[in-house]
């Protein structure tokens, strides 16, 4: 099989894996916003959406070793068009239209990429100083992205993002610069850039965990597109990938790029339709008010218990 359609199929796996984590990860932000590091430590629903995440890291891995950057990295998206079906089933809706409408977008998008960057397997890495100058200036972003302030779904949620892309590219580095043989497996670049990949990883997913706070549409769409906007810059300018068909090539993925982005800001926007009460069900409408309303007043409500008591007659 092409090396290209392996890494490919790897990805639609892992994108799925990681939708599942994100779902589950929303969710436990949401039952828990306030919570800290050290209390998701004892949580048993923390442990399986990180199995989840290290699932699709693993796959992520293997794919990053058949294909490169600007193949693996636009296949993420498709973490987000997994998440929207997913995360509805879960809140018992259904997908909207603007939904689905971003979810054709965002596959038209990524399927005009996929045509100008399919390219031979990965063979060039990152030097050491390389992958040193990388993960400083990822870090320095990252530490003004997550300062305290305004927003901080979004802004920890692209923070996120970079810290994964970059991984990614460091995780590339590593898984040929081991299965090369063209020096020891354990060679001081690949320890080195193994213990960067760790780092990132840990703190990509310890960002999104605090980005999810504010829901999972708009954080998940800005993971979505920072992850391989930092990986393809890597990749086209330190590690010699290049888009295929020239000029023509470079429009077809600009475009592509711009219907993906437009499909994923759709998918991010769509916020999800209120439960309707029911009409023929007046308790249920009572207790949907906030409290200390005056429709909601306790001398209102008949008391079973106190057959004694009346309820003043309405008309």
């Amino acid at each position: 099989m092409n090396a290209v359609l392996i890494a490919v199929a790897l990805s639609l796996v892992s994108a799925v894996a990681y939708a599942a984590a994100a779902v589950a990860q929303e969710r436990l932000a949401s039952r828990s916003p306030g919570a800290g590091t050290l209390r998701l430590l004892g949580t048993g629903a923390w442990w399986w959406s990180v199995g989840l995440n290290a699932s699709a890291a693993l796959l992520h891995v293997v794919a990053l070793r058949y294909g490169p950057l600007t193949v693996v990295q636009p296949l993420g998206a498709l973490t987000l068009v997994a998440a929207v079906p997913m995360g509805a089933r879960l809140a018992g809706r259904r997908v909207s239209a603007v939904e689905w409408k971003g979810t054709a977008l965002t596959l038209l998008g990524l399927g005009a990429i996929l045509v100008t960057a399919s390219g031979p397997a990965p063979d060039d890495v990152l030097s050491v100083p390389e992958a040193l100058a990388v993960a400083g200036a990822t870090a320095a972003l990252i530490g003004v992205l997550s300062r305290p302030g305004a927003r901080p779904g979004l802004r920890h949620a692209s923070a996120s993002g970079l810290a994964s892309g970059v991984a990614s590219a460091l995780t590339q580095t590593v898984t040929v610069a081991a299965t090369d043989r063209s020096g020891p497996v354990l060679s001081v670049q690949v320890v080195g850039v193994a213990l960067l990949v760790a780092a990132f990883a840990a703190g990509g997913l310890l960002l999104s965990q605090t980005a999810y706070r504010g829901g999972l549409g708009g954080p998940l769409a800005m993971v979505t597109l920072a992850n391989p906007l930092a990986a393809a810059v890597i990749g086209l300018s330190l590690l010699g990938e290049r888009l295929q068909g020239g000029p023509a090539g470079v429009l077809l993925a600009l475009a592509g790029a711009a219907l993906a982005s437009w499909g994923v800001v759709l998918l991010s926007r769509a916020a999800p339709a209120p439960v309707p009460v029911d009409d023929e069900h007046p308790v249920a409408a009572v207790l949907a008010l906030e409290p200390g309303s005056a429709t909601a007043e306790p001398a209102l409500v008949p008391r079973p218990h106190d057959p004694g008591h009346l309820t003043p007659a309405t008309r």
